[in-house]
């Protein structure tokens, strides 16, 4: 069994609104109650335009809260975009960053990803590092080659930081598809990511890698099971209060 604490993260993209987001955090907050989700740590990413909501909902309930982005600047004329500052004093814990979307249709580069885990480390957030190949790259046998390359850029951020940060390997062909990794192919990566961190002279124990990837009730168990999965990085899953609880359950149970 991992020393590391597994975690639960909820990617809810840009999709709901005040109304639908209120009843989904009551809802989690409600199977949260008297649940063995305190052994692990579980965090949902609203959009930023909702994560004054989640504050004001989750706080006290042991859900944390965090955003899907944030600026590779600290601060200054950039309009549209929200610093890692900002995000601290609306109480996020986590930031969600390179995810596939963000460097697919806003061209985030390898350098820019780092930048912006610099700014959430420097203010105390935790970074959630996405790294993951295509479809194309894995059928030419070159997972391994592009996870290297995106690993590589982060080592430099990681091996410094005063806290562990988070990766989450997210193969971009099972993203919102519906197809997912098989547990033997997830794990293989993930090990390779931490294997990858070590050469680079980080602490590879003590971060915590997860899986995303139209992960959802069904698949988690086997998902969460395996020795270097230590969580899972939620899409549309997330936005059902009883699929994420069992989701969550599944993860409490690798800690027996």
């Amino acid at each position: 069994m991992s020393l590391r604490i597994p975690l639960v993260v909820g990617n809810w993209k840009m999709l709901g609104d005040f109304a639908s987001n209120l009843a989904l955090l009551d809802g989690l907050v409600e199977r949260s109650k008297g649940s063995a989700w305190a052994a692990i740590e579980v965090v949902v990413c609203p959009s930023f335009a909702h994560l004054a909501q989640a504050n004001e909902r989750l706080r006290g309930s042991g859900i944390s809260w965090g955003a899907q982005d944030v600026s590779d600047q600290a601060a200054g004329a950039f309009t549209g975009e929200v610093s890692a500052m900002m995000l601290r004093e609306l109480g996020c814990t986590h930031a969600i960053v390179g995810h596939s979307e963000r460097r697919a249709f806003h061209g985030e580069t390898d350098t820019v990803v780092a930048n912006k885990a610099q700014r959430l480390l420097d203010a105390g957030i935790c970074p959630i590092l996405c790294v993951g190949e295509s479809l194309a790259q894995r059928q030419s046998h070159l997972t391994e080659a592009v996870l290297a390359h995106q690993v590589d850029a982060l080592v430099g951020v990681l091996k410094n930081a005063a806290a562990p940060a988070v990766l989450a390997y997210e193969p971009v062909w099972a993203i919102g598809t519906g197809q997912s990794a098989t547990p033997e192919m997830a794990q293989s990566a993930h090990h390779f990511i931490r294997e990858r961190l070590r050469a680079g002279g980080v602490d590879a124990q003590a971060v915590r890698l997860l899986y995303g990837g139209s992960v959802n009730a069904s698949n988690c168990a086997a998902l969460f099971a395996q020795p270097d999965i230590d969580g899972g990085l939620v899409g549309g899953a997330s936005r059902n209060p009883e699929d994420f609880g069992s989701i969550c359950l599944a993860a409490v149970r690798t800690l027996r």
